[in-house]
Formats: structure tokens, sequence, C-alpha cells
């Protein structure tokens, strides 16, 4: 066992959507990033995704309507939702996911797909 800061693994990069994992639990990756700018609409078919909000201003944008996450609040977006978050300024945020889950989803994108993430 070991604890882990989740702040000091965030100071070890600087990239923009690039998950790092930084632990995992009953099949599921805890994974650190950073993001800015636009990602792409997507959808997992098969795994429910958690978004935690660790610094800065998220917006999940859903087809209908979006939702904005504020540091220390979270929202689980479930499989089958097709979803695009924005961050118009730099946010680190902290992502529940199962091992098997493709960043990007349904779609490959050779500018966001991360088919191998570091472990930090």
């Amino acid at each position: 066992m070991k604890k882990v800061n989740i702040a000091e693994k965030l100071q070890l990069f600087d990239d923009h959507w690039n998950p790092r994992i930084i632990g995992e639990l009953n099949g599921q990756h805890v994974k650190v990033a950073k993001l800015l700018g636009q990602f792409p609409w997507h959808k997992h078919e098969k795994e429910d995704e958690l978004f935690y909000v660790v610094r800065g201003k998220l917006r999940l944008e859903f087809r209908d309507h979006f939702i904005v996450l504020q540091p220390g609040e979270f929202l689980i977006v479930p499989r089958g939702v097709e979803h695009r978050p924005i961050a118009e300024e730099e946010v680190e945020i902290m992502l529940f996911e199962p091992v098997a889950t493709l960043n990007t989803g349904d779609i490959m994108d050779h500018n966001f797909t991360k088919e191998k993430l570091d472990k930090i």
C-alpha cells in the first residue's frame, strides 16, 4: 500500500489530453490528466466514466445540454452517452474508468486517441 498525492502526480507532466494511470482497483484505473481546448464527440459503449475536477472548470457537453464542473465536483457519464469535454482554460482532472476503456471511446483520432497509457 502506498499513498498517492494527486497534486504531485499532476506536476509530473504538462501535456494535454494524455491521461496517466496513478492507481488501479477492482478492474478500474484511476487516472489524472490535464485538459485544454475541445475533445472530439465520442461515447463508451460498455463503460461508465467518472470525471472529477481537481483544478479549473470543465464543461461536459451532451447533444441536448451541458454540465459545468468546478473543483471538487464530479460527474458520471453513463455508458452509451455521447459527450465532449471542453476546457476553455487548463483543467486538471481525475478519472475513474474500467481498465479496458479507450479515452476516445468509439472513435479513433490520431490527435487524441491514446492506446497505451503511462503509469506514474
